[in-house]
């Protein structure tokens, strides 16, 4: 459908920066009308240059996504001034999956299963709208608002791909967050949808011990632990009180071979997950023989999980910039690239839009998903600096 785009006041107004990621920051935004807060993520249009299908791509995936389903992140809107784009996602408040749980007074192995159900339920609305996700980890998962019955949601969708079935083979860049990523990937046999249940298994594994299956002393050990499948249930201390059940669900979401990993609708059917009743080990301290409580010990874990993120972080952010400099033909290098990454990030993060300013903001370039089909490299520019596209 045809599409118009307008030089229209601004909407909003950005306020504190929240993070900062690879390629972008993230700042608070309130819409100026309705005084609704925003995540508002920042991308400087220099750093983008040769590289606008890493944003085509996002927003198409965000536009089969977003607004579907309760537990995953929606993009409301999007716009850009003369320097940046901006995208508006929900504002998570609520904080990191791992730090809620450590907060909590005391956790429980029911607990675990149930934040597993709705993620993995999400997953599976994610993969049934042709998506797969490739970078789920607990820093992904985030809290709609502090209240303790909060939805849970999925976030950041920047290396996520429209996968349909047929091309399960196109897909072999290395890419995601090392601790979480499948064996398929590093030996870039092709890979899909199953490298998010893997995704789901290290995460469990994490949810019920404090630390990931594969954490090693470099990143060669863990790569090659991951391919090898190589990991146990210990120390013992630590999984003594973790039911069987969960070891059997965490086992088969880690299986090597791709083809023979679970679906998410299979995992959804694990007894884990499926049974009525909970699975826990109960507490031999409890009179009336409740579950045992997990925190003590994944607490326990939280200094030498603080330095593997802190690890992951700067590996992640090579790899995204050698990703966009290999699978671009135009544009910087990876060299030039990590040299102006921090400029143009500071950059971004000075510009504060305000109720007034001019910005480009694009209406109904597509209606339904014809764009979305020919996935992120088959949408047309309509764009002199970013090819983008509008719901």
């Amino acid at each position: 459908m045809a599409s118009s785009s307008a030089t229209v006041p601004c909407q909003y107004r950005t306020g504190k920066t929240l993070g900062s990621g690879t390629y972008a920051i993230v700042k608070e935004a309130v819409h100026i009308k309705t005084g609704k807060y925003y995540a508002c993520k920042v991308i400087n249009k220099k750093l983008m240059e040769g590289r606008e299908f890493m944003v085509r791509n996002e927003i198409a995936v965000l536009k089969r996504v977003s607004s579907g389903h309760r537990n995953i992140v929606t993009l409301y809107d999007y716009f850009e001034t003369s320097n940046n784009l901006y995208l508006c996602f929900d504002l998570c408040s609520g904080g990191e999956l791992f730090d809620r749980i450590c907060a909590k007074g005391n956790y429980v192995e029911p607990d675990a299963a149930e934040l597993v159900r709705t993620i993995m339920k999400a997953v599976q609305y994610i993969h049934d709208s042709g998506i797969v996700h490739r970078d789920l980890k607990p820093e992904n998962l985030l809290f709609r608002t502090p209240a303790e019955d909060a939805d849970i949601m999925i976030a950041d969708f920047g290396l996520s791909r429209v996968m349909e079935e047929e091309k399960f083979h196109m897909l072999t860049e290395i890419c995601g967050t090392p601790g979480y990523m499948a064996p398929e990937i590093f030996k870039k046999t092709g890979h899909g949808k199953p490298v998010d249940i893997w995704a789901m298994g290290v995460i469990t594994y994490f949810l019920l011990a404090g630390y990931t299956p594969f954490d090693r002393e470099n990143q060669q050990l863990e790569m090659q632990a991951i391919i090898a499948g190589d990991y146990k249930f210990e120390p013992e201390e630590y999984w003594e009180n973790v039911s069987q059940t969960a070891k059997d669900f965490v086992a088969a979401c880690l299986t090597v071979d791709p083809t023979q990993r679970p679906t998410a609708a299979d995992a959804l059917k694990h007894p884990w997950l499926a049974d009525e009743k909970p699975h826990f080990v109960p507490d031999p301290g409890s009179l009336t023989g409740g579950p045992t409580d997990l925190l003590p010990h994944i607490q326990k874990r939280l200094d030498a999980r603080t330095r593997f993120r802190r690890a992951v972080w700067g590996i992640t952010a090579m790899k995204r910039m050698s990703m966009l400099a290999s699978l671009a033909n135009a544009g910087a290098g990876a060299g030039e690239l990590q040299a102006n990454i921090a400029k143009y990030k500071e950059e971004s993060e000075k510009e504060d839009i305000n109720e007034g300013q001019e910005v480009v903001h694009h209406h109904n370039q597509e209606e339904g998903e014809a764009g979305v089909e020919k996935g992120a490299t088959g949408l047309e520019s309509t764009l002199p600096a970013l090819t983008v596209k509008d719901t």
